[in-house]
């Protein structure tokens, strides 16, 4: 006989518990217990996620792939809650435990009659909050490549939305996400002989003010940190920046790419300096399959209520899944009460859980059993 599991109690073990991006060794071991305990069939995936493996009837192929993070980040929690983070440090800021816990109480659902046709298949994926993004090194296993893929389902939590509301965006949804480093070498020397001077201070400052420029509606780019080790009256020969680079374009994406090196150059040119461009390619962006977000959004309306969704400048590794097979990722309502995810005090309301749990599994068993 499989254990009735408390899925809240399982929520806040894994609160407690908190582990970063690739490190999650004891959330990978108390997410295969809980699974042996539920008697569904599992194995480990990139390193330290978790690939459960629930088959239906008819044809084993058909396949609905449901995904949740489980790292956590470098944050000191100050929740007032009894279930607060053990692990000094690091806190489940944004919720992923809440995606844990809804993925695992969906699958305990789905398990007890298996009613559906085909797989159905649940993973929990490791480091999604840091390069290269644990849905990269899942995909590089080839984990779905004995299945006819259906969906992929994600799910986010989202203070603005109440508990009982789900939110949706068919098509372009969240942004690319790059990461951007420049080294401005230069040569410096005493501030008031700038004759004998290549600035690399004067080169950096072209530089961002024409990496600025780039800005756009569906382009965001900013510098986040600066570096140059001079003083009052010396210039110093290097000067260090880094930032970021979000697109909802791929296209647009890699064009970016050639406008910031060609920014580099001019600024090059004009102070007679050298600038080292690295881009740090991450995350794709999250292209939601039109007809799935239709589909989910109509589901949800029956219940709940279902709402509209801006576009997003966030990214999420997500990406990497709707950039190989038919995906969705939707918002869960956990209330403005639960604050703002990624500060010490973000405390997702526990009665989304119930509410995330019944929608991901109707929808699942819609994506298996439609013809």
């Amino acid at each position: 006989m499989a254990d009735e599991l408390d899925i809240i109690a399982f929520r806040r073990a894994l609160h407690r518990r908190p582990e970063l991006s690739f490190r999650e060794t004891g959330t990978h071991d108390l997410i295969a217990r809980t699974l042996d305990g539920l008697g569904i069939a599992h194995r480990t995936v990139a390193r330290t996620g978790v690939l459960a493996r629930i088959e239906g009837r008819g044809n084993l192929r058909r396949a609905v792939v449901l995904r949740a993070d489980i790292d956590a980040l470098p944050i000191r929690e100050q929740a007032d809650v009894a279930w607060r983070s053990l692990n000094d440090g690091v806190m489940h800021a944004c919720g992923h435990d809440v995606h844990t816990a809804v993925l695992m109480g969906a699958l305990q659902e789905l398990n007890r009659s298996r009613d559906f046709e085909g797989t159905l298949l649940g993973l929990f994926q490791p480091g999604e909050e840091c390069n290269p993004g644990g849905a990269s090194l899942v995909l590089a296993e080839e984990p779905f490549a004995d299945y006819d893929v259906r969906a992929v389902v994600g799910e986010h939590v989202e203070p603005s939305l109440e508990v009982g509301t789900f939110g949706f965006r068919a098509g372009k949804y969240m942004a690319s996400s790059d990461e951007l480093r420049f080294t401005v070498h230069g040569t410096g020397g005493h501030a008031a002989l700038r004759n004998q001077l290549h600035d690399p201070v004067a080169a950096a400052a072209e530089l961002v003010g024409g990496l600025l420029a780039l800005n756009l509606p569906e382009r965001v780019l900013s510098i986040g940190r600066i570096e140059a080790d001079g003083a009052t009256n010396v210039v110093p020969d290097d000067v260090r920046l880094e930032g970021t680079l979000r697109t909802f374009d791929e296209a647009l994406r890699c064009a970016s790419y050639d406008a910031i090196r060609e920014i580099a150059a001019s600024a090059d040119r004009r102070y007679g300096t050298r600038t080292a461009v690295d881009i740090g390619r991450g995350y794709p962006c999250v292209v939601n399959d039109p007809a799935l977000a239709s589909l989910a959004r109509s589901l949800a309306a029956e219940r709940w209520q279902a709402v509209d969704l801006p576009l997003r400048t966030t990214a999420e590794d997500f990406g990497f899944y709707t950039h190989r097979y038919p995906s969705l990722f939707y918002r869960l309502g956990v209330g403005t009460a639960s604050g703002k995810p990624h500060t010490s005090t973000f405390s997702p309301d526990e009665k989304a859980i119930t509410t995330g749990i019944a929608f991901m599994q109707a929808l699942a068993l819609k994506l298996l059993n439609e013809k």
